[in-house]
């Protein structure tokens, strides 16, 4: 970021813990509103979704935090607080305490599930919605993951079959296996940005809430959101909405079809030289889509008043 450009950083409280957040510039222009981004995992951080700071330029604060559990804040080791509908009312919580009351969302993969899930409670003041490389469905997230794990090279998916039927997932030669599927389907980048590799780094130090939400890895979910499905409920999210994905995302075109599918009037933008983040993969073009949806959206909101 350029330094010029003012930043704070500070703690939301949340059911007696600390919950950290950074806002990246001070004010909005006239007619623009701020841009909320929540991460992904669950119990990512928000460190690889730091070319969204570039947003600040469109005239507008771009707001991230960590949620509880992630990153720079409180990591409380209990797994029964893990759940979805802790991180929505973590949500709401951070958006009245930072004073957000019109505001945009874009979530990434589980943010955008995070995202979605809020936006069914029929918050107020939510301007438009952005769901970035997200399924409405765990079942068919699974299904689509176990169907690119089959076109990985066959040494390879011995070895993931091994230590998941061993419970050995935590052994190195698992996660070596994982990564063959992350370069295909997570980050097509060589190398990785620094901003991601902080982002994995963080997770390994804490893997408490991927690990008791989703399982060990993105094709062996055996967590608690194992079974999360709103396919038959996303008829009911009324706001602006864009999906976003890439070809080669492990969030498939298959699925996100469906959320878009789903979602009455949203819209859809594939990123054909990206996987599961074209926001790092294709960061000129996404924050270009970006830019010219939200200032849409915004006219739209001017033109009504």
């Amino acid at each position: 970021m350029n330094q010029e450009v003012p930043t704070k950083e500070g703690f939301v409280s949340f059911k007696g813990y600390k919950v950290w957040y950074r806002m990246v510039g001070d004010h909005e222009d006239y007619g623009k509103l701020p841009l909320l981004c929540l991460h992904g995992g669950p119990g990512a951080t928000y460190d690889y979704l730091e070319p969204l700071e570039k947003m600040v330029g469109t005239g507008r604060r771009v707001i991230f935090y960590d949620q509880l559990g992630s990153g720079n804040s409180d990591h409380p080791h209990n797994p029964s607080l893990w759940t979805v509908p802790l991180f929505v009312e973590e949500l709401g919580v951070v958006r009245q305490a930072l004073g957000l009351e019109h505001v945009h969302i874009l979530g990434q993969s589980w943010g955008g599930m995070l995202g979605m899930e809020y936006a069914l409670t029929q918050a107020s003041g939510l301007a438009s919605l952005i769901i970035a490389d997200s399924p409405a469905s765990m079942s068919q997230w699974v299904a689509e993951a176990n169907r690119l794990r089959a076109e990985l090279p066959s040494d390879v998916q011995e070895v993931l079959l091994q230590h998941e039927a061993a419970g050995t997932t935590d052994d190195p030669a698992y996660q070596e296996a994982v990564l063959v599927f992350y370069r295909r389907h997570l980050c097509r980048l060589d190398p990785w940005p620094d901003c991601l590799l902080r982002t994995f780094e963080k997770v390994s130090q804490d893997p408490e809430v991927y690990t008791t939400m989703n399982g060990p890895s993105e094709f062996h979910v055996i967590g608690v959101i194992k079974d999360w499905d709103i396919v038959d409920r996303l008829g009911e999210i009324h706001i602006p909405t864009m999906v976003l994905s890439g070809l080669y995302d492990e969030a498939t075109p298959i699925i996100v079809e469906t959320v878009h599918h789903g979602i009455s009037g949203s819209e859809w933008v594939l990123f054909e030289n990206s996987s599961h983040m074209p926001h790092i993969e294709e960061t000129e073009r996404y924050l270009q889509v970006l830019t010219s949806f939200l200032n849409r959206i915004e006219s739209q909101t001017e033109l009504a008043k």
